[in-house]
C-alpha cells in the first residue's frame, strides 16, 4: 500500500479558502473555542489517516476565519459606550482625505478615556472632522475629543455593505471629531505614509493640470484621494479600476526595474559574479523593489498578492529550485488567507486571485517572440472579462462589455509607458527633484492621453451592463462554464460552457401579478426613498439626500437598487417636497432615467424642470391605481405640509406614502384615503412627534407601520411618543434604521402583503 502523498501547495490554498469562505456565511460565529478544538482534532486525524488531509484543511481553515473573525469583532466599540464622547490618543494612519465640508482620516487608538476613566478602545478608528479642519501630517500624533459609535452601513438590494468592509479593514469605531480646546497635535510623526503625502504633494506640484496629477498619484502610489465619481464612472465603464489604484502588474514591473538594475550592474562589474552569484542576487533585487514600492503604494490587496508571489519565487531562485505558477499562486494563497484570512471580504481579493488563477490555467504559450506576446496580451485579456464576470456582477452589480477592448489598450501602454515613466519620476523626485519635473509632465501627458481615450470609450453601448442581483448559484455555475470554456484543449464540447452563464445573465425575475404591486423601503439613512413596481411600470418615491461632500444617496443606493430590482424602465419619478433629504438624490436618479416624467409638491426647489403634484392626480397601471391625496388648493403653512401624498391601491392591499406631513394636514389625508382596506402606512415625518397624530393612526387603521429613518440620527427620530401611539393602537412597527431596506409584496390575493427586511434576508455574522 502505497502512502498518501501530502496535498500540493495548490490544493492546500484552496481547501483553506474553502473552510475559510465557508464561514463568511455565518449568520452568527459560533464560540472561538468550538473551532480550534475540532480543527486540532481533525488535524490529528489527518495525520493518522493521510486521506482526510483536504478535509482536515478545509475544517482548519474555517477554525481560523471564525476565531480571527470573532477577535476582530471584539475589537468593535462596546454597544453601551455608542454616542458618548472621548478622549483618544492615537496615530493617523494612510493619507487623509480633505473635502470641502470636512477632513476624513483613519486614527490608530492607543488609549482613550471616558469622563476620565479608561476604556477598552483599541485599534482604527474612522473619523470626519469638521469646521475648519487643521492640516492632518500623514503619521502624526494628536489627542483628539470624539464621539463614537459601531460600524454601521446601509444594507439595501444591490448596495455596497459597509459593515462587512469595515471588518474586513478592522475599524472598530467611526465618529467625527468634537470641538474642543483639548484636541492637539502631539507629534509629528514619521512613517511610509509620510513619503507617500510628500511625493503626492510633489507631483501635483509639477503637473499642473489637477486631473492629470490625479491620476499620476493614482499610479504611482495608489493615491485616489484626487479622483472623483465621475472619474471611477469612466473606469469601470472600461473595466480598468483595477489600473487606477496600484494593480499587482505594477509590481511586477518594479521587480523586472530592480532585476535590470542587477544586470546592469553585472554587465560593467563582471567580476561581481565571482562572490555572488547572479541568480539570487537578481531574486533578491527583485524583492527588494518590489517590497519598497509595495509600501510606497499602501500595500494594497493586488499588490500584497503580487509581492507574496516574487517572495515565493525568489526564495525558490535563491534555493535553486524549480517551482511552477499554480505552486506560487497556492503559497501565495496560503500565506495570505494564515495572515489575514478576512481578506476574502474584499473584492479586490477573489478578482486578484482567481484571475490569475484563471491565467495560468487557460492560458498555453503556442509561440514565442513578440507574436507570442501580443497573442497571450489579447487572449488574456478575454480571459479575464469573461472569467471575471460573474465576480464583478456580484461584486458590483455591473460589468463592461468594452472591458476586454479597452484592457487590450489601456494595460500595456499603462504598464509600459506611464508606470515606468511616473515611477521613473517618483525616483527622482525623492533623490533629485529638479530632474523630476520633466518627466512627471511626460508621464502627465501621457496619462492625459490614456485617459482621453477611455472617455470616449466610456460612452460606448455596452460600457455600463447592469444585471438583476446575482445569486451565489448563478455565480458558482457562470464560474464553472468559464472554466470549461477555456479549458485547455482536449475537453470535448467547450463552447457548451456559454450555457452555464444563462443563470447569471438571464435570471429568473419575479414581477408582481396584475392587481399586485410592490415596494421597497430603501435604506437611505435620515430621509426617505421608496420604489414601487407593478407588473410594467415602475415609480421612484423621493431619493434620499445628497451631501456638500458630494456623496448622493441617489446614486450610491438608490440607482443600484433599481438595477438589482431588474427596474431597466422609470415611469414616474416623485419628489414629495423639495428637502435634501428627499429630493437630494432625484438629479443623479433623472440623469440615469431622463425619460421618466418628474413631479414634486415643491418644483421651483427641484433644479430640474418638474410638474406640479396635486390632489387628483391619477395613473392606473397594471390594475393597480395611484392617487395623488394631496396638497390641495387650500393646503398652505410649512413645506413639509405641502408634500406630496400618495396611494398606491392594488387588488390585495393599499401602500399610503405620506412625506413628510405634520398633524395639522393628517385629517385632510385620511378623508381623501377612501375606502377602508388593509394600508402599508410609510410613517409622517420619519416618526416626528408632530406627526402620526392618535386619530390619524385610527382612521387610516394601518395594518403595518414603517419608519424611515437614520441609525442614531441627531432628531431623535422616530420619537418615543410616536412609538408609544402606533403600540397603543395595535400596529407593528419597523423602521430602516433596525431593519435595512424593507419589501412588501401586496399579491392580489386576500392575503395580507408580504413583508421581508434585508437584514432578515440577508444575515451575516458582521452585521449588527
Amino acid at each position: 500500500m502505497h502512502e498518501a502523498r501530502m496535498p500540493g501547495a495548490a490544493a492546500t490554498g484552496a481547501a483553506l479558502l474553502l473552510g475559510v469562505a465557508a464561514v463568511q456565511w455565518l449568520s452568527a460565529l459560533p464560540p472561538s473555542t468550538w473551532s480550534a478544538f475540532p480543527a486540532l482534532l481533525v488535524l490529528w486525524a489527518s495525520v493518522r489517516w493521510p486521506r482526510l488531509r483536504l478535509p482536515a484543511l478545509v475544517l482548519l481553515g474555517a477554525g481560523w476565519a471564525i476565531w480571527r473573525g470573532a477577535v476582530a469583532l471584539d475589537l468593535r466599540l462596546p454597544r453601551d459606550l455608542e454616542q458618548r464622547d472621548f478622549d483618544a490618543i492615537g496615530t493617523l494612519s494612510g493619507l487623509p482625505q480633505v473635502r470641502s465640508d470636512a477632513t476624513r482620516f483613519v486614527f490608530d487608538v492607543d488609549h482613550a478615556t471616558l469622563d476620565g476613566r479608561p476604556v477598552p478602545l483599541h485599534g482604527h478608528v474612522r473619523l470626519s472632522w469638521y469646521d475648519d479642519a487643521p492640516v492632518l501630517p500623514a503619521c502624526s500624533r494628536w489627542q483628539l475629543h470624539v464621539r463614537l459609535r459601531r460600524p454601521r452601513g446601509l444594507l439595501n438590494p444591490g448596495g455596497f455593505d459597509g459593515e462587512r468592509s469595515a471588518l474586513e479593514k478592522r475599524i472598530a469605531a467611526t465618529g467625527y471629531v468634537r470641538a474642543d480646546g483639548t484636541n492637539r497635535l502631539l507629534a509629528p510623526g514619521h512613517c511610509v505614509d509620510g513619503i507617500r503625502d510628500r511625493v503626492s504633494r510633489g507631483i501635483a506640484a509639477r503637473v499642473h493640470d489637477p486631473h492629470d496629477a490625479a491620476l499620476l498619484q493614482a499610479f504611482s502610489i495608489g493615491d485616489t484621494r484626487g479622483l472623483d465619481q465621475d472619474d471611477w464612472e469612466v473606469a469601470r465603464a472600461n473595466g480598468v479600476p483595477h489600473l487606477i489604484a496600484i494593480s499587482g502588474f505594477h509590481v511586477g514591473v518594479a521587480a523586472l526595474f530592480g532585476v535590470g538594475l542587477v544586470r546592469l550592474l553585472y554587465l560593467l562589474w563582471p567580476g561581481l559574479a565571482l562572490r555572488l552569484p547572479r541568480l539570487p542576487a537578481q531574486a533578491a533585487a527583485a524583492l527588494l523593489a518590489a517590497g519598497l514600492y509595495g509600501a510606497l503604494a499602501g500595500f494594497g490587496l493586488p499588490t500584497v498578492r503580487t509581492l507574496l508571489m516574487i517572495v515565493v519565487v525568489a526564495l525558490a531562485r535563491c534555493s535553486r529550485r524549480a517551482i511552477g505558477g499554480a505552486q506560487t499562486l497556492g503559497l501565495a494563497l496560503i500565506a495570505m488567507l494564515l495572515a489575514d484570512p478576512l481578506a476574502v471580504l474584499s473584492a479586490g481579493f477573489w478578482l486578484s486571485f482567481v484571475g490569475v488563477a484563471f491565467l495560468m490555467l487557460c492560458l498555453q504559450a503556442r509561440s514565442h517572440g513578440l507574436r507570442g506576446f501580443l497573442h497571450e496580451l489579447s487572449a488574456g485579456q478575454l480571459v479575464m472579462t469573461v472569467a471575471l464576470l460573474p465576480l464583478t456582477l456580484w461584486f458590483f452589480g455591473e460589468a463592461s462589455l468594452i472591458g476586454a477592448l479597452s484592457n487590450l489598450v489601456a494595460v500595456p501602454f499603462v504598464s509600459f509607458v506611464v508606470v515606468p515613466c511616473v515611477l521613473l519620476g517618483v525616483l527622482l523626485l525623492l533623490l533629485a527633484p529638479v530632474a523630476a519635473t520633466p518627466v512627471l509632465k511626460l508621464a502627465g501627458f501621457f496619462a492625459h492621453a490614456q485617459w482621453w481615450l477611455l472617455e470616449r470609450m466610456a460612452a460606448w453601448p455596452g460600457a455600463h451592463w447592469y444585471l438583476p442581483e446575482v445569486g451565489p448559484w448563478a455565480l458558482l455555475l457562470a464560474t464553472v462554464g468559464a472554466l470549461w470554456l477555456f479549458a485547455p484543449r482536449g475537453l470535448p464540447l467547450r463552447p457548451l460552457g456559454l450555457l452555464l452563464f444563462l443563470p447569471l445573465v438571464w435570471p429568473v425575475v419575479r414581477l408582481p401579478a396584475a392587481g399586485g404591486f410592490q415596494a421597497w423601503v430603501l435604506d437611505v439613512g435620515q430621509g426617505l426613498s421608496v420604489v414601487v413596481r407593478t407588473r410594467h411600470h415602475a415609480l421612484v418615491y423621493d431619493a434620499g439626500a445628497r451631501y456638500p461632500s458630494g456623496f448622493d444617496l441617489g446614486e450610491a443606493v438608490v440607482l443600484p437598487a433599481l438595477h438589482a430590482l431588474d427596474v431597466a424602465r422609470l415611469d414616474l419619478l416623485i419628489a414629495s417636497h423639495g428637502d435634501n433629504d428627499h429630493a437630494g438624490g432625484i438629479p443623479a436618479v433623472a440623469a440615469a432615467f431622463p425619460h421618466a416624467v418628474r413631479y414634486a409638491s415643491e418644483p421651483g426647489r427641484i433644479p430640474l424642470p418638474t410638474k406640479p403634484c396635486r390632489a387628483g392626480q391619477a395613473w392606473r397601471w397594471d390594475g393597480v391605481v395611484i392617487r395623488v391625496l394631496s396638497p390641495g388648493p387650500q393646503t398652505g403653512g410649512k413645506r413639509n405640509d405641502r408634500s406630496c401624498v400618495l396611494a398606491v391601491d392594488g387588488a390585495g392591499g393599499r401602500l399610503l406614502l405620506t412625506g413628510d406631513i405634520s398633524s395639522r394636514v393628517e385629517p385632510a389625508v385620511a378623508s381623501a384615503v377612501g375606502d377602508a382596506r388593509s394600508t402599508v402606512l410609510v410613517v409622517p415625518h420619519h416618526g416626528s412627534r408632530y406627526s402620526s397624530a392618535p386619530r390619524f393612526i385610527a382612521a387610516i387603521a394601518p395594518r403595518l407601520a414603517l419608519v424611515s429613518a437614520g441609525w442614531h440620527n441627531r432628531f431623535g427620530h422616530p420619537h418615543p411618543l410616536v412609538l408609544q401611539r402606533y403600540a397603543e393602537a395595535g400596529v407593528p412597527l419597523l423602521d430602516t434604521a433596525t431593519r435595512g431596506a424593507i419589501e412588501i409584496d401586496a399579491a392580489p390575493t386576500a392575503e395580507p402583503a408580504a413583508v421581508v427586511t434585508w437584514r432578515q434576508r440577508h444575515p451575516r455574522y458582521w452585521r449588527e
